[in-house]
């Protein structure tokens, strides 16, 4: 096979963190290209991935750069559409794997597009406005365009389905997974600690700060959780890390307005190597988000043995299973008491650790890739 990979959400590794399908594309293509020898593979990226060529140098891989993706923000749909179909076209593939929802609306070849999330379509109120071509016609017209979809997630299959009258069969699950990291050092983590500021106990969330994340109820929860037992929790915070996104003044407004102001800390964005050590120490994870179409982030706190609180909704439970205290994310209510729930005692604490690192095995890029070889091959037969 000749296989094509669109990889130009794939974030430079040197310039922080991989994130969302930049982070699913990039260990996909690795473990692909680990595991497959015999297939020839093209990869196409834009002028700004230059540096990322070396990791991806074997026999059977030729890297490809757009033309005039320097332009693309003069020309975007002529750039992300017409341009780079015919860029492709020229590759003569047996497939093309889009794997970020969106196939370029002139190509005509065989294809498969991996669709991560649909939470827009049912709560566009959480997403900021000028994304209306995206959801009426692209996404639509790639799904409905392509040899196979691949979902990330039973629970966002379902969404697929509901939203595009298509055959069940065409669409393909296949998990995502998170990265496998050494456990960091207990002077790694005492270093990180000491660098923000943060004591050793503490109930720790990071990803982006938007609407769909929930964490405007989170604080409130942990605001009514400290009140109950103010000596209990005396030393611990809640530390929360990540982007500020759609949304995010409401979460600062929330902390502002706290009897606890001074229990929470926001840090910003951090580091991989920061990210990893403040996994490992904390006592809680904590991410009451209100739709994932997968959740990487609760697969990488349980990699590190940490319990996680998480909720009850869309992929969350399909990933977690029994590993995690599931809670219902619109009540905070329901967060208190799963917050009182792994604060109870140590052994309920080491439950959820051992069950966490016995569940993340359960997910491997290299699965996914075996998987993904064979949407492939079903997609041109």
């Amino acid at each position: 096979m000749r296989i094509g990979i669109d990889c130009r959400t794939i974030l430079n590794p040197t310039g922080g963190e991989r994130a969302g399908v930049g982070h699913y594309t990039y260990y996909l293509v690795k473990s692909l290209l680990k595991l497959d020898k015999k297939n020839e593979y093209v990869l196409f990226m834009d002028h700004t991935a230059k540096n990322l060529q070396e990791e991806f140098v074997q026999k059977n891989v030729s890297v490809e750069y757009f033309k005039f993706s320097e332009y693309k923000k003069y020309l975007p749909l002529a750039y992300s559409h017409i341009l780079t179909a015919v860029e492709i076209k020229k590759h003569n593939l047996d497939i093309f794997h889009a794997p970020a929802n969106v196939i370029p609306l002139n190509y005509s070849g065989k294809s498969v597009v991996t669709i991560h999330d649909l939470a827009i379509y049912k709560h566009p109120e959480w997403f900021p406005a000028g994304q209306k071509l995206a959801v009426n016609i692209l996404v639509p017209a790639s799904i409905k365009r392509a040899r196979r979809v691949i979902a990330v997630s039973n629970s966002t299959k379902k969404s697929i389905l509901e939203q595009n009258n298509i055959n069940p069969q065409k669409i393909k699950v296949v998990y995502e997974a998170g990265v496998k990291e050494k456990q960091p050092t207990l002077k790694a983590q005492q270093q990180v600690l000491e660098h923000f500021g943060l004591k050793p106990s503490f109930i720790f969330y990071v990803g982006t700060l938007e609407v769909r994340k929930n964490l405007v109820r989170l604080i409130k929860a942990w605001e009514k959780v400290w009140e109950k037992s103010p000596k209990k929790f005396e030393d611990w915070q809640l530390v929360l890390a990540g982007q500020k996104g759609f949304g995010y003044q409401e979460v600062f407004k929330t902390i502002k307005n706290s009897k606890i102001s001074h229990k929470i800390r926001y840090i910003g964005y951090v580091t991989r190597e920061e990210k990893v050590a403040l996994l490992k120490a904390a006592s809680i994870f904590a991410f009451p988000s209100l739709w994932e179409g997968f959740g990487i982030p609760v697969l990488e706190a349980m990699q590190f043995g940490t319990p996680v609180l998480t909720s009850k909704v869309s992929s969350l439970p399909e990933v977690v299973g029994k590993a995690a205290v599931l809670i219902d994310p619109t009540k905070i209510n329901s967060i208190v008491l799963g917050l009182e729930t792994l604060t109870k005692n140590k052994t309920i604490q080491n439950k959820y650790r051992r069950l966490g690192q016995e569940r993340v095995k359960e997910f491997s890029w290299t699965k996914a890739a075996r998987e993904t070889l064979k949407v492939y091959k079903e997609a041109i037969e």
